[in-house]
């Protein structure tokens, strides 16, 4: 494996370390990886869209203020229908994934 595969599976490492139940509102090891095979690839390990595809689609810090901002609602209706590129997840994620992913978004704003 070369130093970018090395990097990208510690960093999923520690996210999957980082994660704990959901019944605390925070995001749990299924939603960990979720985010990580799912949203990983544009929005960056850290959610602050740093990657190339990121940079490319212009994407907002998930971490951020104005993310950090909206509602479940709001960011559940995103991740659900999709918003400018990013597509729509709703007929590929159940529900509860979609809820876990949105509890992942608000424990960003934590870490950084």
């Amino acid at each position: 494996m070369d130093g970018k595969g090395t990097r990208i599976l510690l960093s999923v490492a520690a996210m999957i370390s980082l994660g704990v139940s959901p019944r605390s509102g925070r995001a749990d090891d299924a939603s960990v990886k979720l985010y990580a095979s799912k949203c990983a690839m544009c929005h960056g390990a850290d959610g602050k869209g740093e990657t190339p595809l990121g940079k490319a689609n212009k994407i907002r810090d998930l971490a951020s203020a104005e993310v950090q901002k909206q509602s479940d609602e709001d960011l559940t209706e995103v991740i659900t229908k999709g918003k400018n590129k990013m597509p729509a997840q709703g007929k590929i994620l159940k529900p509860d994934e979609i809820k876990g992913l949105v509890a992942y978004i608000r424990g960003l704003a934590k870490k950084s």
